[in-house]
């Protein structure tokens, strides 16, 4: 059914969901199925004659629409403030290693600097679930380490949660928190860190358990990390199934579990593992992964960033194919999977390996269409003399039709694209090194 998007003023009328399901037509009668479900929005977005307030717009997927706009199963309904064209405006979570960096704008008219947080600190990663609002940050401070915060508002302070943290009795210590993925289940969110180590919570973050059966898998004593230090570093929930995980890190592989984290398998046929030498590949756990993301539309198939390969799974992680050939460098840390086509995917390529900077000098995202069977670069309005480096986390999508892609370089550029990567805009500059880019 349609998905109707709501902005942050209506979100405590909706039980603080910001994008919910409805039936409907026409956006007229997703409206009226959206009133009819949380009463306290009538009035809000539809004035008593029936139209719309002077100073709202409607948006479907990245098209101005009115209140008779048929609907299509798939379409998302945008409920903005009126703007003056384009997509409805978002924020850009720009992670740096001087603090957070949030960029307000849309896909026609540019964007700003809209706020900054944790000034002087390492902001390691930074995200939002749409399912609560919530945003969290990983924040590593010079002296006193890292620290997850959270808040509900941008506006408003962050407060630190409870965790995460090994229990006492461990001889372990969280060094970085790299990524907070949203889980399958309500409130349910998953974290990595180094050293390689996956932490859970059931109630929106704000406090967090250690995944036991991954930190005491008996294979742990041959995990090595990599130049980042053994990390945790991709998360891979399934949608809608809270039992089947995938987890990824560096350098020990990427791993399954299909009963909600109480046991692990590798998931490492098919890796060629080129920087060891060919007579122990075949029975080693030293597979740099640099990054992995699911389809959410088929979630057996996966793409997978690896330390000199680009793979594809078509069984949920167990085996992987290269698809890495027509690239100019199977190298590199980000990729991005289109959340609407399977077959759809984007990597930025790297000089391999103490080079890692972008092929000739020149920033190109690599996109394919089938699934790896063939690449095509895109350029436009991406700069030719830029030997730049993108990180595993600094590259992201919006979900929007068209889909709108985001990545940050350690130069301090960030780069945006509304429709699919066709046409690149600077979204900012001179800002620190990016470590990591999401949608707000």
């Amino acid at each position: 059914m349609p998905t109707v998007v709501l902005p942050s003023p209506l979100l405590r009328h909706a039980g603080g969901a910001d994008r919910i399901g409805v039936g409907g037509a026409t956006a007229r009668d997703a409206l009226k199925a959206l009133e009819d479900r949380f009463p306290t929005l009538r009035g809000w977005v539809i004035d008593e004659r029936g139209r719309l307030r002077e100073h709202v717009s409607l948006f479907v997927n990245s098209e101005s629409a009115s209140l008779d706009r048929p609907l299509d199963e798939s379409d998302e309904l945008y409920i903005v403030h009126a703007i003056s064209g384009g997509a409805p405006d978002l924020d850009i979570l720009a992670a740096t290693r001087k603090g957070l960096f949030v960029l307000r704008g849309g896909s026609t008219g540019g964007f700003e600097l809209a706020a900054r947080h944790f000034p002087g600190e390492v902001a390691e990663f930074a995200t939002r679930d749409r399912r609560s609002g919530r945003y969290f940050a990983g924040v590593t401070h010079g002296q006193f380490g890292p620290r997850l915060c959270w808040t509900d508002d941008l506006s408003a302070e962050w407060r630190q949660a409870e965790g995460p943290l090994f229990p006492e009795g461990l001889d372990a210590a969280v060094d970085r928190i790299w990524v907070i993925e949203p889980g399958a289940a309500e409130g349910e969110l998953w974290a990595g860190v180094a050293p390689a180590a996956l932490f859970h919570s059931t109630d929106n973050g704000e406090s967090w358990s250690l995944n036991r059966a991954l930190w005491d898998h008996p294979s742990r004593p041959e995990w090595q990390g990599g130049l980042g230090g053994l990390c945790l570093h991709s998360i891979c929930p399934w949608p809608g199934d809270p039992s089947r995980l995938t987890v990824a890190i560096s350098a020990a592989g990427v791993w399954n579990s299909d009963d909600g984290g109480a046991s692990w398998a590798p998931g490492i046929e098919g890796f060629v593992p080129r920087y060891l030498p060919e007579e122990v590949r075949a029975n080693t756990l030293q597979h740099c992964v640099h990054h992995v993301e699911r389809s959410p539309v088929e979630p057996n198939t996966l793409y997978l960033q690896f330390h000199g390969g680009v793979y594809r799974s078509d069984d949920g992680g167990r085996s992987w194919l290269d698809i890495g050939a027509g690239l100019p460098s199977d190298f590199g840390f980000p990729l991005v999977a289109d959340p609407h086509d399977a077959d759809r995917a984007y990597v930025i390529p790297l000089v391999a390996d103490v080079d890692r900077v972008t092929p000739d000098g020149r920033i190109t995202v690599w996109e394919t269409r089938d699934r790896g069977g063939s690449w095509t670069g895109l350029t436009e309005g991406l700069p030719g003399n830029a030997y730049a480096t993108v990180l595993r986390q600094a590259f992201c999508h919006d979900g929007r039709r068209p889909l709108g892609l985001y990545f940050g370089t350690e130069q301090g550029t960030v780069y945006a694209s509304n429709d699919g990567g066709a046409r690149w805009m600077t979204a900012a500059e001179n800002l620190p090194p990016v470590l990591a880019v999401r949608v707000g």
